[in-house]
């Protein structure tokens, strides 16, 4: 490396240094403290209220968020507003969350008198044990630091990144305490990878009625050739009058089907079709449906009730349009 290449290393590991020692330093501050705050959060018939002012509101917005979206129904206040009206959007049976390093911050502490009336847990997350916001806490959880990770002393690093941890220790604290669940999850992300993965299901996204390629036990193989022309799926599903399946025809057993030479218009199809063929039950995820796909190296799955009757058919274009894929 060059002599400036060896200094913005130097300094890049100084600074992961001294955030991973402040994040060490907070093992000893899960303590009767943090069982206490878990515990009014763990009570609160409300949301949780979380209010910070420049980096540490930022920090409180991100904690807000993930507690919302683990199971602990939280929003995030900003103190500057609260005391111009946005304070009215706390009850008596919330929780209030409060970050400031200092402990001082004014605009957190104009509105202490206005929390305090309205008697709800106040919890705050704090640099300084003998602050006026500490103090004045129910509990208060010891967030200090030594050193910021900026040289001067003076940019919000450390402090912040021991803050957000311990949000997040807060957060996953609460989520195994009440038994979340990624389902749980997935319902409150209901439009992210995961959501659609945990929620989708295969009826929600099969094809079914008219739209169906299926022909009977009947047919010929001119016949069932005709049908997947129509719909489009490379295969054909083969059923009784009463629509239980029997097996499917696809494009692989039209070409083992073609090396035999045989009569398109006199041969049946269920001479050479797959018997049964691969299948999965209404209601199941549509990623179980990938699952059955990928492993068998198919691109289409019958969808069938408790009797093996036919209701659906799952394309893999119809996972990859719902990005199950």
């Amino acid at each position: 490396m060059t002599t400036t290449a060896d200094k913005l290393h130097s300094l890049g590991l100084a600074v992961v240094q001294t955030e991973m020692a402040a994040v060490a330093a907070l093992i000893e501050r899960i303590d009767e403290s943090f069982i206490q705050a878990c515990e009014f959060m763990l009570q609160c018939e409300g949301r949780i209220v979380v209010i910070g002012m420049g980096k540490s509101g930022h920090i409180g917005n991100k904690i807000a968020a993930t507690l919302a979206s683990t199971g602990s129904p939280a929003f995030f206040v900003h103190p500057g507003e609260a005391s111009h009206g946005d304070l009215g959007m706390i009850t008596a049976k919330d929780v209030v969350l409060a970050l400031s390093n200092s402990g001082e911050t004014e605009e957190i502490l104009v509105i202490l008198p206005l929390i305090k009336r309205l008697s709800v847990p106040l919890i705050t997350l704090t640099g300084d044990k003998k602050s006026t916001l500490a103090k004045t806490a129910t509990v208060n959880i010891d967030v200090s630091v030594d050193k910021e990770a900026c040289p001067l002393g003076l940019a919000p690093t450390s402090s912040t990144t021991a803050a957000l941890v311990m949000g997040d220790a807060l957060a996953i604290a609460l989520l195994e305490s009440k038994g979340f669940q990624a389902e749980d999850f997935a319902r409150s992300h209901p439009g992210g990878k995961l959501g659609r993965r945990l929620l989708l299901l295969t009826d929600d996204i099969m094809h079914t009625g008219k739209a169906i390629p299926t022909v009977p036990t009947t047919a010929t193989l001119r016949d069932a050739l005709e049908e997947i022309t129509r719909k489009g799926m490379g295969m054909t599903a083969i059923t009784e009058p009463d629509l239980k399946v029997v097996g499917v025809f696809t494009d692989g057993d039209l070409r083992r089907a073609l090396d035999k030479q045989i009569d398109i218009h006199t041969t049946k199809v269920t001479q050479v079709m797959t018997v049964a063929g691969k299948t999965i039950d209404t209601n199941c995820l549509a990623v179980d449906a990938l699952t059955i796909m990928q492993t068998h190296k198919i691109t289409a799955l019958l969808v069938v009730d408790e009797q093996q009757k036919l209701t659906g058919i799952l394309h893999m274009h119809d996972l990859l349009r719902a990005k199950v894929v």
